[in-house]
């Protein structure tokens, strides 16, 4: 069992940045695929980052919506994943959620295929 825990989310202005964290504890998370999800009022939760482990080294993926602004990182040594979020804009406002799930085939953007989440921390971005 893995549980995740998010912190760093808050109330930031447009352009501004802030920096998420993921802590994992009951097992180590070595080898996990970690994802970042986000969901706004009324939508669906969706994709926002992944990274998984390849033989030619770590994997990412931003959504178009994020790429270029948001980076995916993770320290194994500290069980914690992270993801530093600049050039905020409004339409970024949503409760983000971490998640990990054990290298599989599965599509990495899939929220379904993650088998642990964290409990969510909300992020506001005033315009």
């Amino acid at each position: 069992q893995v549980l995740l825990v998010e912190s760093g989310g808050g109330l930031v202005q447009a352009g501004g940045s802030l920096r998420l964290s993921c802590v994992a504890s009951g097992r180590s998370f070595g080898y996990y695929t970690m994802g970042w999800f986000r969901q706004a009022p009324g939508k669906e939760r969706e994709v926002v980052a992944t990274m998984r482990f390849t033989s030619n080294g770590p994997s990412m993926h931003y959504s178009d919506s994020v790429k270029g602004r948001f980076t995916i990182s993770r320290d194994n040594a500290k069980n914690t994943a992270y993801l530093q979020m600049n050039s905020l804009k409004p339409e970024d406002t949503a409760v983000y959620y971490c998640a990990a799930k054990p290298l599989n085939f599965d599509s990495d953007i899939v929220p379904s295929s993650y088998n642990y989440w964290g409990q969510g921390t909300q992020v506001t971005v005033s315009s």
